[in-house]
């Protein structure tokens, strides 16, 4: 969503949740913490580049934790990251993702903020949700693991969340507890772990106890070594033979959930939560359009958002025939999936009703940047094999032309266009993502060719931005896919603009008239020393990438620019067919150019090709709903940080 500054006082969801077989409760013949209180923060000198290993080693000892399965477990949470204290998107912190809601909560659900119409249907009343998350809601004890692991090792809450040491040992803590509450021995043997970890992922159910268990084993198989975003290398040596005991799951004491009806790999666990097709209210209906894809017409993006709320009420909001809707939503904690709306049928959940019509939406839990960003590793690997699998299925390509943030979709109209929503963010780690997807991005071409794709570091590219908490405010320093855009080749030069907001350039963490994102494809319009300028909203945008510390990387592909004699050609925001192709019945819908021109000389990556489409869903009974296909054809481009489309009848198409 736009990422508002949001009220963390109140409780994002409002279902009653049922009570958590594994909720792990105080073990007191646990050790206390040894060596008391944590070192103070904000250390002079900084830490030996393995101190982080040398804790996961002494907490394991302590606690009687295997090494390995408390490295893989907190691996599967945060890739050992610390984050610098700060929150992910649901308020877990430091390297075992130990859970405080209470830092995390919010009043503004995704589709309830800000201007934009989640149908994008302008055949149609603006949609305009106002159902808000009450505030009277149980937290689930999922979401306050860090409350009992300080007091499993006997300090502040507030160490915990700032201190790795601390966070670690807690970690190991709760691993124990869950292992002693199963009734299982401290065991040296990693095997013998299997139900503890599954209950360590908060799940409720055998399936996303297993589906996480089975994670965190296969990391421990493969093994794992990085450097962390603190400095710390970090080893987990391969077990390739451990073969854990999942018949520990059978007495966890966790629900028995069914992926019956859904739409899912085999590698994940989802479950089937049914978004109401039903009328409402005097001739109102919801909360999306039966349909026949890809029949009637093909699925050609997915497109990934945040909740800006908690899972509990979000699953009842997406409920709500009053509400509006998306196909599939990602738990935090543990990665679970719920399918709401078949593929086959159209969710609102865009902004624009050409790209709800072609695409699958995935609700992810989180926020955009409130109190931070950083999003577990369980819920990157769920949603990659969800869209490996989606995007296998229905043909869909693996790049982010068609992997889309909702970020990068774009207004419908140039009415709509400074009302569209900005999630996931910048926090979002495309390159982890699409290596996740088994697509990593990488040059494609050799050094000083016509086009990039924007591929900065993760971990140390880290853009001011401010906004997050308190407007105008500078964010915490985080780790960033985005890239910030310049008018000259000069930091102190004035930020790009765009002309479709109607407001100047800033540095907020909702603006996205100045900077592009990981993974978007430009054509280089000229370079200057460490500098690269290409071509973006119709103007020359600088970035800084210098050798040493790239920022984009050199690429390959097909380009587009205006036929000779014509000066620009029209830029729009849909694809939609010419007048003469509706029949009977069914209201012309106007092309309606966007407030931009792609001027001669000027050259933008393309996506693909496809025919003018425009799905007719008037009202509630089917029989009238239509799929008009035209012959005007049109290019998808990338055009600014969002994607945009031209008619292929007015420019010219190139390989470069």
């Amino acid at each position: 969503m736009r990422g508002s500054v949001t009220d963390p006082r109140t409780l994002t969801g409002h279902r009653r949740t049922r009570r958590n077989a594994g909720a792990l409760a105080a073990v007191s013949l646990l050790l206390p913490l040894m060596g008391g209180a944590a070192p103070p923060l904000g250390r002079p000198a900084p830490e030996p580049p393995d101190s982080l290993q040398n804790a996961f080693t002494a907490a394991a000892a302590q606690f009687r934790v295997p090494q390995s399965v408390l490295l893989g477990v907190s691996y599967l949470q945060s890739r050992w990251d610390t984050h610098g204290g700060a929150p992910s998107v649901i308020g877990g912190y430091g390297p075992m993702h130990l859970t405080d809601a209470r830092t995390a909560l919010t009043t503004a659900p995704h589709h309830s903020g800000g201007a934009e119409d989640p149908r994008g249907d302008e055949a149609r009343r603006p949609l305009r949700p106002s159902a808000a998350l009450p505030d009277d809601a149980e937290i689930p004890a999922r979401l306050k693991t860090l409350v009992s692991a300080a007091e499993l090792i006997g300090v502040s809450i507030e160490t915990v969340r700032a201190d790795p040491v601390a966070n670690i040992s807690g970690g190991a803590a709760l691993l124990a507890a869950a292992q002693r509450d199963l009734g299982e021995p401290l065991s040296a043997d990693p095997a013998e772990w299997y139900g503890a970890v599954a209950r360590f992922s908060g799940a409720d159910d055998t399936a996303t106890g297993a589906a996480y268990a089975n994670d965190v084993y296969e990391v421990i198989r493969t093994g794992a070594r990085r450097t962390t975003d603190a400095g710390q290398q970090v080893t987990l040596p391969a077990h390739p033979g451990l073969r854990p005991d999942t018949g520990q799951l059978r007495h966890s004491g966790m629900r028995t959930a069914t992926a019956a009806g859904t739409e899912c790999p085999a590698t994940v666990s989802c479950e089937w939560v049914p978004a109401p097709y039903a009328r409402w209210g005097d001739d109102d209906y919801g909360n999306h359009d039966l349909g026949d894809r890809p029949a009637s017409q093909s699925i050609e993006y997915i497109v990934v958002h945040d909740t800006e709320g908690g899972w509990e009420g979000v699953i009842d909001l997406v409920q709500d025939p009053a509400y509006v809707s998306w196909n599939y939503s990602l738990r935090s904690t543990d990665g679970h999936v719920a399918q709401h709306v078949r593929a086959k049928d159209v969710a609102w959940h865009a902004g624009n009703w050409y790209v709800n019509t072609k695409s699958i939406g995935l609700e992810h839990e989180g926020f955009l940047a409130s109190p931070d960003a950083w999003y577990t590793e369980a819920m990157y690997r769920s949603s990659a094999r969800l869209v490996t699998y989606l995007a296998a299925k229905y043909g869909i390509p693996l790049d982010r032309q068609h992997i889309l943030g909702h970020d990068t979709v774009p207004g419908a109209t140039a009415a709509s266009a400074p009302g569209m929503h900005t999630d996931p963010g910048p926090y979002w780690d495309w390159r982890h993502y699409f290596e996740l997807l088994g697509r990593p991005l990488e040059a494609t071409a050799r050094v000083g060719g016509g086009l990039v794709t924007i591929l900065p570091e993760y971990t140390t590219n880290r853009p001011v931005f401010t906004g997050c908490r308190t407007r105008g405010e500078p964010c915490a320093a985080h780790g960033s896919g985005a890239v910030r855009l310049y008018s000259d080749h000069d930091e102190t030069s004035p930020l790009i603009k765009d002309v479709g907001l109607g407001t100047a350039p800033t540095t907020g963490v909702n603006d996205l008239s100045s900077r592009v994102s990981t993974g978007q494809r430009f054509a280089v319009a000229d370079r200057w020393g460490e500098w690269t300028a290409i071509w973006y909203l119709g103007q020359k945008a600088w970035f800084r990438n210098p050798a040493r510390q790239p920022a984009a990387v050199p690429a390959s592909g097909s380009v587009v620019t205006p036929k000779d004699g014509l000066d620009s050609v029209p830029v729009y925001g849909r694809a939609y067919p010419e007048a003469s192709a509706y029949p009977a019945g069914v209201p012309a819908q106007p092309l309606s150019p966007l407030p931009y021109r792609l001027p001669k000389g000027q050259k933008y990556v393309v996506g693909g090709k496809v025919p003018g489409e425009y799905y007719y869903a008037g009202g509630f009974a089917t029989d009238a709903h239509r799929v008009v296909v035209g012959k005007e054809l049109y290019y998808e481009i990338q055009y600014g940080h969002r994607v945009a489309f031209v008619r292929a009848a007015d420019v010219r198409l190139s390989a470069v």
